[in-house]
């Protein structure tokens, strides 16, 4: 096995596994991580709901894990991700509210910017496929997001927002707690996706489902109904989004491994093989290159619905919805015939934030 296979700034617990898989070290580590994950969301659903535990254990339970994957995947690289939380935090909290989003903004993506840098100036991109800058992307979403919410909240009138802005502003600066919780809880720190602060805080205080089953009219069973009415389960939506992750998975052991993206510059591969033969081999490599996105986002889904998140609302059949942090379109990704097409099922919730 190639020595960089063994590499990992992260836990090696896992290093026997690696050597017998033939995977490398950082991506057992990560799918290790989201399997547990997986579980515990089940775990954190059934007996750590709002019914049982207040939202400040909720809270804190979610963080804890949140950072132990961390540190369990990135070891010391780490601390850059709890850095720029924890900086962020105090401009959230002590910066005038009117300059917050922008300070937030310069922070986050500036640390951001020069972490990318550093990957391709001093590393040379040696940095292993699942470094810390994954993670880092997907927080500063989560900081800029935060932001620029309490700003339209505090600093704006009502008047002077869109419908989707009221729906998002927050009115209050958020404790310590929820700041942590937000952008390390182990439902999505280490591949997301990010999703508004007041629906995740609405999910630890136990109103996601209820507020938005009382937005579905057709459900309603009399009087006080909604809150009458049991919460869908799950179970469903996640069993089809595992399902799917074992299909991407069986792609890629068969098909993604026969052709690796690497190859393309390959110093004997360019200089001998034709030109329509390099186009052909990268055009078709790439396509094979995509399921493994698939895998992590849809994973990333399953995990988030499994702790009972994500849940938004009824569809036109009157079945629960759970594709409120979906980060892709599979079929819609497949089937595109314009680049717009394709932008707008990939990647979805940068593609939302990147609008905000």
């Amino acid at each position: 096995m190639d020595d960089s296979a063994f590499k990992t700034t992260g836990s090696q617990w896992l290093l026997p596994v690696s050597e017998y898989l033939g995977f490398p070290l950082d991506q057992v580590n990560f799918l290790a991580c989201q399997l547990f994950a997986l579980a515990v969301a089940f775990w954190f659903r059934l007996y750590l709901s709002p019914h049982h535990a207040n939202p400040l254990v909720r809270h804190a339970v979610a963080t804890l894990l949140g950072i132990a994957f961390l540190i369990f995947c990135f070891g010391w690289f780490s601390a850059h991700i709890l850095m720029v939380v924890a900086v962020n935090y105090l401009i959230t909290v002590k910066a005038d509210i009117s300059s917050v989003h922008r300070y937030s903004m310069v922070i986050a993506m500036g640390y951001l910017t020069v972490c990318q840098v550093s990957r391709v100036i001093i590393f040379n991109y040696g940095i292993l496929s699942t470094d810390f800058s994954g993670p880092l992307m997907i927080v500063t979403q989560k900081i800029t997001t935060l932001a620029f919410q309490l700003h339209d909240g505090i600093s704006k009138k009502s008047e002077q927002l869109t419908p989707q802005q009221k729906l998002h502003a927050i009115t209050v600066r958020p404790s310590l707690i929820e700041y942590l919780s937000y952008n390390l809880n182990f439902l999505s720190v280490l591949v997301g996706p990010c999703s508004n602060y007041k629906d995740y805080i609405d999910f630890i205080e136990g109103r996601h489902i209820s507020q938005r089953l009382q937005q579905h009219v057709g459900i309603c069973n009399g009087q006080n109904g909604y809150d009458k009415t049991p919460d869908p389960s799950p179970l469903t939506a996640v069993c089809h989004k595992l399902l799917v992750c074992c299909g991407c998975m069986l792609f890629f052991l068969t098909v993604t491994r026969s052709l690796p993206i690497m190859y393309n510059v390959d110093p004997h591969f360019v200089s001998h093989a034709p030109f329509l033969t390099r186009l052909a081999y990268a055009f078709f490599s790439i396509q094979a290159a995509r399921p493994k996105f698939y895998f992590a986002w849809t994973l990333a889904d399953a995990v988030n619905n499994a702790a009972g998140y994500g849940f938004s609302g009824m569809d036109e059949h009157g079945k629960p919805s759970w594709d409120l942090v979906c980060n892709l379109n599979i079929f819609g990704i497949e089937t595109a015939t314009s680049f717009k097409t394709f932008i707008d099922n990939w990647n979805i919730r940068t593609g939302i934030w990147l609008k905000m």
